[in-house]
This record gives structure tokens, C-alpha cells and sequence, in this order.
């Protein structure tokens, strides 16, 4: 394990190019953001390029997302759906050589669109809002019908942050929780109301070393009067001076500039998760998983896996300005993910 760090992160103001003409990392690119700033301009770097828009809706009776994805030498487009109450739980791929039909632009709020005889996946901003649609004519035996609304609050800021690894190397994310959705979801004859609930968006563009690991959480709810969003990250940013961790409360940014310990358990990751800040009281978590998703692939050069372990969330964080939350059991998830990719 790496030793845990606290950080001096440039944050940025204005809009920015992420990669130089030649390809390479954009030195002025590199800090933390509350709004998206950057054009993701990728270039050169053949099968290292990888880019991906990430939905996830949550709300307490359900689990809902939506990807698509193009590593640049495969596409894929996925879905998948959890009901907390009955556990059932369905994921379909749909996957393409080369990335074929998996296009994706530079920006966080372009459009995407796939089309497939499986799958259909449409994701459209249209002034503050974003739709999402999705059908899928055999889900498990039924029909996935999906159409929902996210709408981002006028002045509501996200986690935007570029990892450098190296000048040939890096990646940006848009990490943006706490979304209010409406809309919903059918399977089969069942249909579930998104209304009060809420949209996360993991938005990627980078170029990527071969070997990677990660560890991701995120959470949207209530604790008390205010809505927070929790986003935690671990192992992908070691040693680059960045990190992908902040709270989000009432639609403002809390930056974390300081890693997080991940405890759990590899021999059963259902047992509760803790998530602390080391040197602070920042933050100070348990996750309690109640379904685990478990996602392998291995295809010669590619390879993952992927343990996503849905669940809620109490303890305390703190926000830049002192003020403590108390949160109880936020739904949202926490995974453990290794790629060779």
C-alpha cells in the first residue's frame, strides 16, 4: 500500500485544454476545478486512450446505470439494474471492436448516443438538464425501458480533478453527485419513480498506463436539512500529488486535499467498509454493503475485476468551512477494481 499523503492542489478557474498539440499532458491542465473546464482534446497514444460517460441513479428502493465506454481497441455499452427490496439484479454488455459506434466527445455536457439491436443508450443535455434514455428489448426476459431527467442546479459544483502520472500519462474526471432526478424506470410490468432521488455522472477521458487499481465511492443523500454528496478515491492517484476526494453539500464543493485510508476485507466484501481521512477528521465512514456486484473479464491483453458493493453509509465529514454532518446509511456504493486495459 502507498503511504497516505496530504496535498497542495492548484484549483482552476478558467477554461483549459487538457493535452498540448504533440499529445502530451498540458502542464496548465493539471489542479482541481468545481466547475468542468476542460476540452479533453486526446490525441496519439494508440490503445491507451480511454474515455467514458458513467451513470448511476439511486434512490431508496432502486440501483439504475448506464455506460458507455471506448478503451480505444473495445467499445462498451452496459447497463444494469439492483431492486433493493426483491435483490433482483440484471447487467447486460454490448461490447465493439476498435470502440466502433462508442463515440465520445472532449466535453462533459456533449451528447452521446448508441445504437445497437440490444441495446439503445441516448444521454442529452439540453440547457440544465440532462436526459437519459435507454431500451433494452430483452432485459432478463424483459423489457428495459428507461427515461429520465437530470437537472443540475443553477451554481452546482462537482469534483473535476486531472491525475498526472506522467507527461504521457493522465487523466481527467468529472465526478458530479447530489443531481436531482425524475423519471423512470420500467422492467417488465414493474415501474420505478426516480422522483427523490439522485443522478451521479463519472465522466473519463485520459490516457492510461497498462495496469491499473482503484478503489471508488460515492453517495447521495440527506443528513438532516442539507443533501451531501460523498466522492472518495484511493490506489489510481498515489504518488501523482492529486486525488479525487471531496464532499459535496447543498450543491458546494468541499475539496479534500488529503488521501484516504480503504479498510476492508478481500475474503468477504460484504463486511463493512471504513473510510477515514488519516490525518484529520475529515472524514470518518462506515459502508455497510447489502449486494455485491461482481464484474470479470479476461480476454488475453484485457482484463478486470470489478467488486461494486452497493449499501449505505454512516458517520461524519467534515466541509472546508468546520461544519461536521452526521450522515445515516446514504445509499451509494464503494468497489475494488483491478484492470489490465
Amino acid at each position: 500500500m502507498a503511504e497516505l499523503k496530504t496535498y497542495d492542489e492548484l484549483e482552476l478557474t478558467e477554461p483549459v485544454d487538457l493535452c498540448l498539440p504533440n499529445g502530451r499532458l498540458n502542464q496548465k491542465a493539471v489542479g482541481w476545478s468545481r466547475y468542468p473546464l476542460h476540452n479533453c482534446n486526446l490525441s496519439g497514444s494508440p490503445l491507451r486512450k480511454k474515455r467514458w460517460n458513467y451513470w448511476a441513479i439511486t434512490t431508496d428502493r432502486f440501483l439504475f446505470s448506464a455506460t458507455l465506454s471506448n478503451i480505444d481497441y473495445l467499445g462498451l455499452a452496459f447497463v444494469y439494474f439492483l431492486d433493493f427490496e426483491t435483490k433482483f439484479f440484471n447487467e447486460l454488455t454490448i461490447t465493439r471492436p476498435l470502440g466502433r459506434g462508442c463515440d465520445l466527445g472532449n466535453y462533459v455536457a456533449e451528447d452521446v448516443y448508441f445504437s445497437d439491436p440490444k441495446l439503445n443508450l441516448a444521454f442529452k443535455t439540453s440547457g440544465n438538464k440532462t436526459f437519459i434514455h435507454v431500451k433494452c428489448p430483452d432485459f432478463k426476459g424483459n423489457e428495459l425501458a428507461a427515461t429520465l431527467a437530470v437537472k443540475t442546479p443553477p451554481g452546482h459544483q462537482s469534483l473535476n480533478v486531472v491525475i498526472p502520472w506522467s507527461k504521457r500519462r493522465f487523466q481527467f474526471t468529472s465526478k458530479q453527485n447530489t443531481l436531482p432526478v425524475e423519471g423512470t424506470v420500467k422492467v417488465g410490468n414493474r415501474e420505478y419513480d426516480a422522483l427523490g432521488g439522485f443522478a451521479c455522472l463519472d465522466f473519463g477521458r485520459g490516457i492510461w498506463p497498462y495496469s491499473s487499481f482503484w478503489n471508488w465511492a460515492s453517495a447521495s443523500g440527506a443528513a438532516g436539512d442539507h443533501t451531501v454528496g460523498l466522492n472518495f478515491g484511493a490506489g489510481w492517484t498515489d504518488g501523482t500529488g492529486m486525488n479525487e476526494n471531496g464532499i459535496c453539500v447543498d450543491g458546494m464543493l468541499s475539496k479534500i486535499s488529503e488521501d484516504l485510508s480503504f479498510e476492508y476485507d478481500t475474503s468477504d466484501f460484504k463486511k463493512p467498509w471504513k473510510i477515514r481521512t488519516p490525518f484529520s477528521d475529515r472524514v470518518d465512514v462506515v459502508f455497510e454493503p447489502f449486494f455485491e456486484r461482481v464484474a470479470k473479464t479476461n480476454a488475453l491483453i484485457l482484463g478486470s475485476e470489478v467488486h461494486q458493493l452497493i449499501g449505505r453509509f454512516s458517520g461524519t465529514v467534515k466541509d472546508n468551512a468546520g461544519t461536521t454532518y452526521k450522515l445515516e446509511k446514504l445509499i451509494g456504493w464503494a468497489e475494488e477494481h483491478y484492470a489490465r486495459w
